[in-house]
């Protein structure tokens, strides 16, 4: 029973990883860019939902307020993140790789001592509202104790992962996308909006971060300005682990790392030990299998 408790447990933040590394991947798959700023704008979103309770309900717990707290959570993080693309990536979209790479590090760094000095109380944990109907009192189903917040994030990541395949499969838009990510000087020539459309990936991206950053808090129910460094850098493993570029393989990825993160927590040295065995999964999946589980999607452009 306690290995199956583990096993939840693991499936929950596996759940938040995955959705950290789909927004990865939506960019990388575009662009090509490892944005490393990506886990501020998890961040972002934590902060921006806490930011629209203190303002509009604070002292409810209805559920009424979750969807408000969400829309809250995505300006913030979409707004960023656009902003982000426009001032700080699109002058270097020609530039060396390296460029890129080093200003995403710059902008991360920025955000979190942003927000650091904008809620000086950051500096330790912040309390984050419940919500009764996610944060209420666990669902004991055969000797497990089913947190109601698990419920939520693997719903969550269920109805985002649908929902951004549907998106991209299904809609003008989406294969627009998918033009740009295989030559996006030809889509230009046949009318695709190619800076737009690029812009569309980064707000997708933030989209299913702020989504992720209101679980964590509701999980938690904490937020600190650092939270989103090794989130990020776990969303970054859980995607190369998946196989970069593949929308299938960063939710396949971050399950399977959250699922090892949390058994190798009870067998295999405790909490402490946790980040230690994550990234030796990663060094572990690049040496012997660098196209990860289901295979990286490589571009081959003109």
């Amino acid at each position: 029973m306690q290995f199956l408790q583990q096993l939840l447990n693991g499936l929950t933040i596996g759940s938040l990883y995955a959705l950290i590394a789909v927004g990865y991947t939506v960019v990388y798959g575009i662009v090509q860019l490892i944005n490393f700023a990506h886990g501020e704008v998890f961040m972002i979103g934590a902060f921006g939902a806490l930011a629209t309770w203190s303002l509009l309900f604070k002292g409810t717990t209805a559920i009424w307020v979750l969807p408000i707290i969400i829309l809250g959570a995505m300006l913030a993080s979409v707004s960023v993140a656009l902003l982000m693309e426009r001032i700080a990536y699109r002058p270097l979209r020609n530039a060396p790789r390296l460029a890129p790479l080093i200003t995403a590090i710059g902008i991360s760094v920025i955000l979190q001592e942003g927000v650091r000095l904008f809620y000086p109380e950051a500096k330790s944990s912040l309390s984050f509202p419940g919500i009764d109907i996610v944060t209420g009192p666990p669902i004991a189903i055969g000797g497990l104790d089913l947190r109601r917040s698990t419920i939520f994030i693997i719903l969550a990541l269920i109805v985002c992962a649908v929902g951004l395949w549907v998106f991209i499969n299904r809609t003008k838009q989406g294969r627009a996308m998918l033009a740009v990510s295989q030559d996006p000087d030809t889509a230009r020539l046949m009318g695709v909006n190619v800076d737009r459309t690029i812009a569309i990936a980064f707000a997708l991206g933030a989209l299913l971060a702020a989504v992720a950053g209101v679980a964590q808090g509701l999980h938690t129910r904490t937020v600190t300005f650092n939270m989103g460094f090794m989130a990020g850098l776990k969303a970054f493993t859980a995607a190369v682990l998946g196989g970069i570029g593949n929308i299938q393989g960063a939710v396949a990825g971050g399950l399977v790392l959250g699922v090892i993160e949390a058994l190798a927590t009870q067998y295999l040295g405790g909490a402490t030990w946790a980040n230690v065995w994550a990234f030796v999964l990663l060094i572990i999946v690049l040496v012997f299998w660098p196209q990860g589980l289901l295979g990286a999607k490589v571009v081959d452009r003109a």
